[in-house]
C-alpha cells in the first residue's frame, strides 16, 4: 500500500539496540484512498429501514468511502434496562438513542465515530459504556472517551483496504465533570472525556475595561490596590484591553503536549492520521461563530505538522471554512449532519428548566423550548439551534492519489428546516437556488484560507495539482 509494502515498514527501524526515525509523517495509504467527514449525528432512531426521503442518495455517498467519519453527539441504549441515570449536569440536552441505532450507522457506511463531546456523559458513564459496547459491536471504531484519560486520549485505529487508519478525538467544549483523569498513586483513575482544556480572555476596548475595573473594585472582597492597566479578573473571567471586543484562547500547555504526542503515537502506528475536536469557540450570546477561534488555526497546523492527514472540527452546529495546509484538509466546522432530536426520554431537570410538568408536557414540547432558546447550560447556545442555517450543511470527500489530496467533493445537503417537527433533521443532497446557496457561503467562509471552491452540477470541488500543497 502506497510506498511500503507492509503496514509499519518506515515507522520503527531498529538500529545499535535502540530506534530511530519512529515514524515517517508523511501519507502512506494506496491510490484513490477516500474519506469522508461529515459534522454532529444528533439522532434519535434508526432510519435507514424507514421511508426517509433523500437518504438513499446520502448513504452512496457515505459508503463508498474507505473511511467515514462523523461526531457522534448522543447515546446509545435501552431504557428498559438501563442502570444509569440522566446526569445533573448535562450537555444542555439529555441526547438518547436506542441500541439499533448502532447497526443502522453501520449500514449507511460509517466506520469513524468521535466521541469527545459535550454529551458524552450526559447519561453518566454507564450511558458512556454502553453506547461503547454497542458501537464495538457493530464493527465502528471510536475514539475520545474510555476508562482513564490515558485511553480516552489514545488513538484507534480502522482496518481498510487502503491503509490503517487512526483516529484521535478530543473536545474543547465538554461539561467540567465529564473530563477524564488517569490514576495518580492511590488514586484511581476517572472516566470521561479527552478535553482539551482552554484558557479565555475576554478583550475589551481600554474605556470599557477601566469601567469594568471600577465596577469590580466596588463588590466585596474584590477592591485591591494593585493596579494593572491591561487586565481584570473578575467572576473566573481575563478581561484585557485591546482595540475591539473579542474572545481569544490559549490551549492548556500540558492538554496540547498530550494531544500531540497521541497524534504522534497514531501515526507511528497507522498509514491515515484523523484528528477531531469538538468545540462551541468562539461563545457569542446569539449565534455561534462562522469564524474559527483564534487558536484553532494554529492548533490545527501544529497537529498537521505532528502527522496529522485531516483535522476536522465539529460542534458549532454550522459551517466553517476550509483550508488547506501542507496539501491536507483542515475542516474548521462540518456543520450538522443528522439534527433528528425527537428526543424520548427527556431527564426531569430539562422540565425544570423550560418551565415544563411531566404530567402534563410531552418530551416534544421541552425539545421544541430549548431548540428556540438554546442550551441554558452552555454558553454561546442562546436562540443557536433553530435557525435555517443549522440546517444547512456538506459532506466533504477528499481523495488522495499518490500520497497526496488530490480533489474534495462537497455536497450541499439539507436537513429539512420547513418540515413538521417529527420529520425534520435527517439530510438529504440539496439542489437548486439552496445548493449554489451553500456552497457560496462555503466559498465565502474558505476564501481567508486561499482555498479556492469551483461549483461544479451543484457540487463543490477544491482541486489540487501534483506536488502543490495550497
Amino acid at each position: 500500500m502506497g510506498k511500503h509494502t507492509h503496514e509499519l515498514d518506515g515507522h520503527l527501524t531498529h538500529r545499535d539496540g535502540g530506534y530511530d526515525n519512529v515514524g515517517s509523517t508523511e501519507t502512506n495509504v494506496a491510490d484513490g484512498f477516500t474519506m469522508v467527514a461529515v459534522g454532529d449525528l444528533i439522532l434519535s432512531r434508526p432510519l435507514t429501514k424507514g421511508n426517509t426521503v433523500g437518504l438513499q442518495g446520502i448513504v452512496e455517498i457515505l459508503s463508498k468511502a474507505d473511511a467515514t467519519f462523523g461526531n457522534m453527539e448522543t447515546l446509545i441504549f435501552d431504557i428498559r434496562s438501563f442502570k444509569g441515570s440522566p446526569q445533573a449536569e448535562y450537555g444542555g440536552a439529555y441526547h438518547i438513542s436506542v441500541p439499533d441505532l448502532g447497526r443502522d450507522l453501520k449500514s449507511m457506511g460509517f466506520n469513524l465515530m468521535s466521541r469527545a463531546n459535550n454529551h458524552s456523559l450526559d447519561w453518566g458513564v454507564e450511558g458512556m459504556r454502553e453506547t461503547s459496547r454497542l458501537l464495538d459491536e457493530n464493527g465502528i471504531t471510536h475514539a475520545g472517551v474510555g476508562e482513564t484519560l490515558s485511553q480516552a486520549g489514545a488513538a484507534r485505529f480502522l482496518e481498510t483496504a487502503k491503509g490503517r487508519v487512526a483516529l484521535v478525538s478530543f473536545a474543547t467544549t465538554f461539561m467540567p465533570m465529564s473530563r477524564a483523569c488517569d490514576p495518580a498513586g492511590e488514586a484511581p483513575g476517572r472516566p470521561g472525556v479527552n478535553a482539551l482544556r482552554l484558557t479565555r480572555n475576554i478583550t475589551l476596548p481600554p474605556d470599557a475595561l477601566e469601567r469594568l475595573r471600577r465596577v469590580r473594585n466596588v463588590l466585596p472582597g474584590y477592591a485591591s490596590p494593585e493596579r494593572n492597566p491591561g487586565r481584570v479578573v473578575l467572576l473566573g473571567e481575563a478581561f484585557v484591553a485591546g482595540d475591539k471586543p473579542n474572545f481569544s484562547y490559549q490551549a492548556d500547555p500540558s492538554d496540547e503536549a498530550r494531544v500531540l504526542r497521541n497524534v504522534r503515537r497514531g501515526k507511528q502506528f497507522s498509514d491515515f492520521c484523523i484528528v477531531t475536536n469538538h468545540g462551541h469557540e468562539p461563545d457569542w450570546s446569539e449565534l455561534v461563530s462562522e469564524e474559527p477561534a483564534d487558536f484553532e488555526q494554529p492548533f490545527a497546523r501544529k497537529m498537521i505538522d505532528a502527522g496529522a492527514d485531516a483535522y476536522i472540527a465539529h460542534g458549532p452546529h454550522l459551517l466553517r471554512g476550509i483550508e488547506i495546509y501542507k496539501g491536507r484538509p483542515i475542516f474548521y466546522g462540518v456543520g450538522n449532519f443528522f439534527f433528528d432530536d425527537l428526543r424520548t426520554p427527556v431527564g426531569a431537570d430539562m422540565f425544570d428548566v423550560y418551565g415544563k410538568d411531566p404530567r402534563l408536557d410531552t418530551d416534544a414540547e421541552v425539545t421544541v423550548d430549548e431548540q428556540a432558546k438554546g442550551y441554558p447550560s452552555i454558553e454561546g447556545f442562546v436562540g443557536a439551534l433553530g435557525k435555517p442555517i443549522h440546517y444547512e450543511s456538506v459532506i466533504a470527500v477528499s481523495l488522495f492519489q499518490e500520497n497526496q489530496l488530490s480533489e474534495v467533493l462537497l455536497y450541499p445537503i439539507e436537513l429539512g428546516f420547513q418540515k413538521r417537527f417529527a420529520n425534520r433533521g435527517t439530510p438529504c443532497v440539496a439542489s437548486g437556488p439552496q445548493a449554489k446557496s451553500i456552497l457560496l457561503r462555503l466559498q465565502a467562509l474558505s476564501q481567508p484560507f486561499g482555498t479556492r471552491i469551483a461549483i461544479e452540477s451543484g457540487v463543490g470541488v477544491i482541486r489540487l495539482k501534483r506536488g502543490s500543497l495550497l
